[in-house]
């Protein structure tokens, strides 16, 4: 076993509950190994040494040690997460561990990490829950499907394995709901190829065979991710950034906010709609980069369990960044999706800006616990298991909730997924701009679950998610 606990591999990362079992999963698709894990057999790998491998983890470093369900019976279970899930029900039962802890595969979550690598069409998908419609809601560069003309704002009609086998998304969903939409995408396979009927953002009905291929997530869209808008005379950034998750984020996050100060912007808007979280290392970093004039204060702790109070690192400080900036006003754009690593950062800035930030959209997952990493390497096995919360400079990291009750100000706003991102007049940023501006706006109101059933979308999610999509969910 190997405890992998260095900054680039302690994770904060957005896990959607599994349908049916409460928890998240690995597995599913074939990029996905390591994950499911299959019972019977002897050896370091059987299902009985894996799961002996995981209690001993928990019970030594699990955050909530008195949330774990010690008299679960490992024989009950014929795969990995399943009992994983039990073992952590109780945490789950309060909302503290809402599938956050799960077992994945080292080769694969180590090629995202370092390169992005992963394979699929390369879309993020979401679905109307009222009609039944499934839409992109952003499209990935360098990837099949960009390529194809599915772009956000795109909506899905029809998925078949050949142009005469085309069933309709409606008749897919009103037969097996988002599952059937999954399954009949296929897995995640390079070379796995399904004729798709779509609809544009521009109302153009295309129809296209696309074959899944290997790409690399890019963290900030040369297209759309870094723009400097001119709102009534003020200079206004932008940043949208899709996942902190992969590496490469660091130095495109450098050049990003080197605009910034090249251009003397000062307000900005940071958009973080669907980023479900990443490495804490890169939300640091993001930290430095808006903290020049706080050298040295805090920006974020990490509490351990209390058995381990005494492993836990030092408080995160703001570090120099040649590229730092000060900003006077922070918008956030959050939705559901908008997880850990995400809620870190923005919930880190609070101290410091005060009525000057606010979150835009609606309120955010509620995650402010983090995995460290624990490897079994003879079995590709790498279990993330929540074993950290984070706060800010005030103390405060209590957000299981969400964002919504802890910033200072919330503007409520539509994701309007006909407008692509980076653009002024798209719903978010548009009220974003208003904040920004003093103009006023209507706060976000309910929770979670409510914001969510009347905007009528969600992030369309496998019950069993591949290592990729543990950390970014809805992509495909």
């Amino acid at each position: 076993m190997t405890i992998v606990r260095t900054s680039a591999s302690i994770v904060l990362a957005f896990a959607i509950a599994a349908c049916g079992g409460g928890g998240s999963s690995s597995g599913g698709g074939p990029i996905a190994g390591g994950g499911g894990g299959v019972g019977g057999g002897t050896g370091a790998c059987s299902l009985s040494e894996r799961q002996q491998f995981v209690k001993d983890v928990a019970d030594e470093w699990y955050l909530f040690p008195d949330l774990l369900d010690n008299d679960v019976n490992p024989a009950d279970f014929s795969d990995l997460q399943s009992y994983i899930d039990a073992l952590v029900a109780p945490a789950r039962a309060e909302s503290k561990d809402r599938g956050f802890s799960y077992i994945t595969s080292i080769e694969e979550e180590n090629a995202l990490i370092n390169s992005g690598a992963n394979a699929g069409f390369g879309v993020l998908l979401g679905y109307d829950t009222v009609n039944n419609r499934v839409f992109v809601i952003d499209a990935y560069e360098n990837a099949p499907g960009l390529g194809a003309g599915l772009d956000r704002g795109t909506e899905l009609l029809a998925i078949g394995t050949t142009s005469t086998d085309l069933v309709t998304v409606s008749t897919l969903m009103a037969s097996g709901g988002p599952r059937a939409v999954i399954d009949a995408l296929g897995p995640s396979d390079p070379g796995v190829t399904r004729v798709i009927q779509f609809r544009t953002a521009a109302d153009l009905t295309s129809e296209a065979s696309i074959t899944k291929a290997e790409f690399a997530v890019d963290p900030i869209s040369d297209r759309f991710g870094v723009k400097i808008f001119n709102d009534g005379g003020k200079k206004v950034g932008y940043l949208h950034l899709r996942t902190f998750i992969v590496r490469t984020a660091s130095d495109q996050l450098r050049d990003a906010f080197g605009q910034f100060q090249t251009d003397g912007v000062t307000e900005i808007i940071i958009d973080l709609r669907y980023n479900g979280g990443g490495l804490v290392s890169v939300a640091d970093l993001m930290g430095d980069l808006m903290g020049a004039g706080r050298i040295g204060q805090v920006f974020s702790e990490t509490v351990l369990r209390d058995s381990k109070a005494d492993e836990a690192p030092d408080p995160e400080l703001f570090e120099s960044e040649a590229n730092a900036i000060m900003p006077t006003k922070i918008a956030f754009i959050g939705r559901g999706g908008t997880a850990s690593a995400s809620e870190l950062v923005a919930n880190s800035m609070i101290p410091y800006l005060g009525a000057n930030t606010a979150l835009i959209g609606t309120n955010t997952f509620g995650k402010p616990v983090g995995q460290y990493a624990f490897d079994l390497d003879a079995c590709d096995d790498r279990l993330r298991l929540v074993t950290f919360k984070t706060n800010n400079a005030d103390g405060q990291g209590e957000y299981f909730e969400g964002l919504a009750d802890v910033f200072p100000n919330t503007c409520r706003a539509n994701d309007d997924i006909f407008t692509q991102f980076g653009d002024p007049s798209e719903a978010s940023i548009s009220v974003a701009l208003d904040f920004l501006a003093g103009r006023s706006c209507s706060a976000i109101s309910g929770t979670l679950r409510t914001a969510q059933r009347v905007e009528g979308r969600e992030i369309l999610q496998p019950s069993r998610p591949n290592a990729v999509q543990h950390r970014i969910p809805g992509l495909f």
